[in-house]
């Protein structure tokens, strides 16, 4: 038998409620509360401006906590506006379900376990998503979304869009969102795993009606467009501020010993892979790809699953001593490969050719002031010195894989 008390007073210790975010689920709040009124007195819903019969339903539960508005503003308004109203009637914690009846009650002790064991966590339900009842488009939309959450986090999860989740709601108090729609619940677990929060999963059910019961407010294509923009602005930021700087973390909390033993000789790691990492930090530090170098090395590294840590270092090679030569390299390789380089007077006939013969002239010539003419010269030239910087960079990238390849072998050896 439950010991329904026992989970009340154990809600009340942990400074936890059940928080239910509603947009016209009349036919199914009611069962719903039900159901998490036996485990949990502390229970707060927000009444996302429904048009139908919520309102009168949820007015018949007296011990709620109802926040209520007239206009619609989506699933993340009304978790955000939720997560708030929690704060201010003093809980530390919120345990989220959906309104509509896909999940169960019983399921919420789990939480509360979790929740012991990890304080500092946001805990996602992970649901079975390979039974015969989940739609299609939602299988597939969750393993779309787990694969760009480990992207951008580093963590694999199994689960990443079901909306049975624990939240730290005063932990997530400093975080400032942008979303307002079904987007959030994927920019807060991102956010929060950047701000150092743990993001965990723990095993729940779900239950999926038959299509002609279910009820759903998500628009497959306004809805999947939001999550693929959210996704785009993420992995922006994961790339050009958090990848670096949990790397600069790392360099100084561990000793250089430990970090190159870690990161560089790793001697588990086949000499190809180490060969191939030069390789590809090599060729983007050389190639025309100036302001995106580090960038697309470390894309390339981690989507081919290099050592990423050895692409960063060694696209490096770009540096300001290096670049006089890198640009010269790159302008005989170009004359190399044309035979014949264009003279300034068919480069100019392009359209558009001016402005990037002005932009050359500006923005290489800014890398080192000595080099101006050299700059000058690259840019009356252009289309040699991008062919030959794309040459060099080949050229280089194969031999310094090569001369890796053959280094690691010799030292593995020894």
């Amino acid at each position: 038998m439950i010991d329904y008390d026992s989970y009340k007073a154990l809600f009340k210790k942990l400074k936890c409620c059940v928080l239910i975010p509603t947009y016209n689920n009349a036919s199914t709040i009611s069962d719903v509360l039900n159901d998490v009124l036996q485990y949990c007195d502390d229970v707060c819903v927000v009444n996302d401006g429904s048009t139908d019969n919520t309102l009168l339903r949820l007015k018949q539960f007296p011990t709620i906590k109802l926040h209520s508005y007239d206009k619609n503003r989506g699933k993340g308004w009304a978790l955000r506006q939720g997560f708030d109203f929690a704060r201010k009637l003093g809980y530390d914690y919120a345990i989220t379900l959906d309104s509509d009846g896909q999940h169960y009650a019983d399921d919420l002790p789990v939480f509360l376990a979790a929740l012991e064991e990890d304080p500092n966590a946001i805990f996602i339900g992970a649901r079975n998503m390979e039974q015969s009842t989940v739609p299609g488009k939602s299988s597939f939309g969750n393993k779309f979304s787990n694969f760009w959450f480990r992207f951008e986090t580093g963590i694999n999860l199994p689960d990443t869009q079901s909306g049975y989740r624990l939240y730290p709601i005063r932990q997530l108090e400093k975080l400032h969102f942008f979303t307002v729609k079904y987007e959030f619940e994927i920019e807060v677990i991102v956010r929060a795993a950047w701000a150092g929060i743990h993001v965990k999963c723990v095993p729940v059910r779900v239950y999926y009606p038959p299509a002609d019961e279910r009820i759903t407010h998500f628009r497959p294509f306004q809805d999947f467009s939001r999550i693929s923009v959210l996704n785009t602005v993420l992995v922006f930021f994961t790339l050009i501020w958090f990848k670096p700087r949990d790397l600069v973390r790392y360099i100084l909390n561990q000793s250089l010993k430990k970090l190159v033993q870690d990161y560089i000789i790793r001697s588990d790691e086949p000499a190809i892979v180490k060969a191939l990492s030069v390789g590809t930090g090599i060729f983007f530090g050389i190639a025309p790809l100036w302001g995106a170098q580090l960038l697309l090395a470390f894309g390339v590294a981690w989507l081919f699953r290099l050592n990423k840590a050895i692409s960063l270092l060694v696209s490096n090679i770009s540096i300001p001593p290096m670049i006089p030569f890198i640009l010269y390299g790159s302008y005989k390789m170009g004359g190399l490969v044309l035979g014949k380089a264009p003279t300034d007077e068919a480069l100019l006939k392009y359209p558009g050719m001016k402005f990037i013969y002005d932009w050359m002239i500006h923005a290489i010539g800014s890398f080192h002031i000595r080099n101006a003419e050299l700059a000058a010269e690259i840019a009356r030239n252009v289309t040699q010195y991008i062919i030959g910087g794309f040459a060099l960079a080949i050229f280089s990238s194969v031999l310094a894989g090569i001369i890796t390849f053959i280094l690691v072998k010799i030292l593995k050896k020894s």
